[in-house]
């Protein structure tokens, strides 16, 4: 191992995926987003009331590379 392994930093991921949830039925799923990006708020089918609803971001899962 040399020095300069050892003197690089950590890169961040430039993605993250984040649990969406609907605000209707409860309905989540997982999405990936910038790490700089807003908070995801998106309007898909909901499976539980088989109609679109709104769904928003609910918390940060892991990040992506």
């Amino acid at each position: 191992m040399r020095l300069t392994n050892i003197l690089y930093k950590k890169v961040k991921a430039k993605r993250i995926m984040v649990v969406v949830e609907s605000m209707v039925s409860g309905h989540k799923f997982n999405t990936v987003r910038e790490r700089l990006g807003d908070k995801v708020e998106t309007i898909r089918f909901d499976p539980y009331i088989q109609k679109e609803a709104v769904y928003r971001e609910l918390k940060k899962i892991r990040s992506v590379k």
